[in-house]
């Protein structure tokens, strides 16, 4: 039997990457998902090539209007959510003495603020059992040079899964944050700032030293660890950050 059967699931940024994976991951294992997309185009996209269990609803999660309309749009499939999947982010880098206004507020803005109000919009629509996953990183742990900002926004990601998991408790709604090192996905590409094709293979080699695998993450194995935190299989597991690392935190 699928382990998402019959259930109904949205995931924020999924059109490429992790989320896009993961979107695949839980049709393929019976679930319906809305899934949102800043840009148009590449949602539709996606979702034209995950068939008609995916609905796209183009939207950002910093925009107020946006949620809403996602909470609507959702609320009239008349089945609640069963999983909520805050997987929208960005990361970008910058070392002490060079952050900016503008770096603090875009990434504050989407890995924090997004986070928190994807939740809070949704919370109603949620049923008696439901899962929250939510994205964080092992950035959360570390001290690499000029991730600051960034690894805070998840550091504070990862303090949101502790505490909400309290809070929803008496509903028996889980919270619990994945916790992916470097990952193969366009947000690393954009991270790198390449100007060629081999200094983008430099930087992937860079991100790949420390990872005991060798090698970076790929999107469906982040995947099929958010399905673990979203199935049943994951029944009493609340509060947690599940590492997808290949050992980089753990050894």
């Amino acid at each position: 039997m699928a382990f998402l059967a019959g259930k109904t699931a949205v995931i924020t940024g999924g059109s490429s990457g992790i989320g896009l994976a993961t979107a695949r991951r839980f049709i393929d294992e019976g679930a319906t998902v809305f899934v949102t997309g800043r840009n148009r185009a590449e949602l539709e996209t996606a979702t034209a090539s995950l068939g008609p269990a995916a609905v796209p609803v183009q939207g950002d999660v910093t925009a107020a209007a946006d949620l809403d309309r996602l909470r609507g749009i959702a609320a009239k499939s008349g089945s609640g959510l069963d999983i909520v999947f805050a997987n929208a982010g960005v990361a970008r880098s910058a070392p002490l003495g060079q952050i900016s206004d503008e770096h603090l507020d875009l990434l504050f803005g989407i890995n924090v603020k997004g986070v928190v109000r994807t939740v809070q919009t949704l919370l109603p629509l949620l049923n008696e059992g439901a899962s929250i996953i939510l994205n964080a990183s092992v950035a959360a742990d570390r001290g690499r040079i000029g991730t600051g900002v960034y690894a805070a926004t998840k550091a504070a990601v990862r303090s949101f899964a502790r505490t909400w998991a309290n809070e929803l408790a008496p509903r028996n709604i889980r919270v619990n944050t994945v916790n992916p090192t470097s990952t193969d996905t366009p947000g690393l590409t954009d991270l790198a700032d390449a100007t060629s094709a081999e200094s983008l293979r430099q930087f992937k080699d860079q991100r790949s030293q420390g990872i005991p695998l060798g090698r970076l993450a790929q999107p469906d194995e982040v995947a099929n660890a958010v399905l673990f935190l979203a199935s049943d299989l994951s029944s009493f597991i609340t509060g947690i950050a599940l590492p997808v690392d290949g050992g980089y935190n753990q050894v």
